[in-house]
């Protein structure tokens, strides 16, 4: 697999510091976990599903990390897979325990998509987080007045209310983020399109482009501006890579439309998709020439 790489080019593995993760993460690692057991005892997953009274396909779920374990089933799992080390037991009772606990987004319940739920748990758990976007700046860099009038052209038809409580879970998201102190670096390729693009009106764009020049200061967050005249941009499609410190959660992709979400995480999926982004980040202003052109659209729009 290329190995992502930072803007200045040292390999990304092992470079942010790692962070207590969050349930969904913990559920897709006591997955690895099972599966690993599973495997090394070369037990179908036909025959683990009928020793939990269930089918090949909930074993398939419980080792993706897209449902919780239950304690009888992860018993019964510990048994066939030849765990009996009291102590060893405990260990994957205690991550199954954590793992079933709700998300610090679990308050928005109201107004969040299950497909998207499943983002912020892995974005939570993420050491480095790179994205590509055509049309919108991403929801980690908006601030609140762009990010109500993108969610307002999103959710015409909704209330007021509802409105608002997205925004507000948007806001809470860049909060824990960004201003905790294990932070992911933030590695974010935009459009040129996007930063001219005036949602809310020039005053909104305004203050959204001053908020970017106050963000890249940050030492965890990179910004750069894909001109108009890069090809590399013609993957056309938003793109978010996330990469974990823990070896147990595998690199995923993230593609994101306006009502369902797809998740890859096959080593050839990350290839293809790791390298797009490589290639727009070596088309793209750099840094520092970003900062500049930001620095310029302000001043054309004086």
């Amino acid at each position: 697999m290329s190995a992502m790489m930072q803007p200045h080019g040292e390999p990304l593995r092992g470079a942010v510091p790692e962070q207590a993760n969050g349930p969904t993460a913990l559920r897709i690692i006591l997955g690895v976990k099972l599966r690993r057991l599973r495997q090394e005892k070369d037990i179908t997953r036909e025959d683990a599903g009928r020793a939990i009274r269930g089918s090949h396909a909930k074993i398939t779920r419980l080792e993706r990390g897209q449902v919780g374990a239950k304690e009888r089933d992860l018993r019964d799992l510990l048994t066939l897979y030849g765990v009996h080390d009291p102590d060893e037991r405990e260990e994957f009772f205690d991550l199954a325990r954590q793992a079933n606990t709700p998300g610090w987004w679990y308050q928005y319940s109201d107004v969040l998509e299950d497909w998207f739920e499943l983002h912020l748990g892995l974005e939570d758990a993420a050491s480095m987080i790179r994205m590509y976007e055509v049309q919108f700046l991403p929801g980690l860099l908006q601030t609140e007045d762009y990010a109500h009038a993108v969610s307002r052209l999103g959710y015409p038809n909704t209330e007021p209310r509802k409105v608002a409580r997205i925004v507000a879970l948007r806001m809470a998201r860049q909060r824990r983020l960004l201003q905790r102190q294990d932070p992911p670096h933030l590695w974010a390729v935009v459009d040129e399109a996007v930063v001219r693009r005036p949602f809310g009106g020039n005053d909104v764009l305004r203050a959204q482009l001053e908020h970017l020049l106050e963000l890249v200061r940050l030492p965890h967050v990179t910004l750069q501006v894909a001109p108009f005249e890069v090809t590399a941009a013609a993957a056309g499609t938003p793109v978010t890579l996330l990469r974990f410190a823990d070896p147990d959660l595998p690199d995923k992709v993230y593609l994101e439309h306006l009502t369902n979400a797809v998740y890859l995480d096959k080593p050839a999926e990350i290839d293809q998709y790791t390298l797009i982004m490589d290639r727009l980040c070596a088309e793209a202003y750099s840094p520092t020439e970003t900062v500049e052109f930001i620095e310029e659209v302000l001043g054309e729009m004086h």
